[in-house]
């Protein structure tokens, strides 16, 4: 390594690393108990945003991890457009925040666990593929899949087991 900058020692473990980092914000939204999914906007191999999803504790439904992360980076780089950027995000990424990438220029997203219910990024559809879109991110999708997964499985397993625990009852 020279210049602090980070050696890879292949495309996949650069892409392994920047997961990790998006796993890591995904515990985040875990710990305050959102749907664990984390992002990590890169650029030239520097992290400029990181985000995790928010739409309980903001009230907002765009407050997907994916968005979060894209609105950090613009501010960030004083720009909404994000060409030489690539976004990691641990769960296919759903319609909405697929539109936002590929408004932002966004050049790959890279993804951990398919999401078969609403994942765009080649689970229900693939909107990347479009030919009508003017703009084509690469999707790159199972990458520390099943630490993603797992993360996943774990906070739904939790919610499932608090929602059939019995409820204490106040007498009065």
């Amino acid at each position: 390594m020279s210049s602090g900058m980070l050696s890879w020692g292949s495309p996949e473990e650069r892409d392994a690393y920047f997961m990790g980092l998006a796993l890591e914000a995904a515990r985040l939204a875990y710990a305050a108990g959102e749907v664990p999914v984390g992002a990590v906007v890169v650029c030239h191999d520097v992290v400029v945003a990181t985000g995790f999803n928010q739409p309980i504790g903001l009230h907002d439904a765009t407050a997907h991890a994916e968005m979060q992360a894209l609105r950090a980076a613009g501010l960030m780089l004083n720009n909404y457009r994000l060409p030489e950027c690539e976004l990691f995000v641990t769960l296919e990424p759903c319609l909405m925040c697929a539109g936002a990438m590929m408004h932002a220029r966004i050049r790959r997203v890279v993804f951990g666990a398919y999401d078969h219910k609403t994942g765009v990024a080649g689970s229900v559809m693939n909107v990347f593929q479009n030919e009508q879109v003017n703009h084509h991110t690469q999707p790159i999708g199972g990458v520390l899949a099943d630490e993603a997964r797992a993360v996943l499985q774990q906070f739904f397993k939790e919610r499932r087991v608090a929602k059939k625990a019995p409820k204490d009852q106040v007498e009065l």
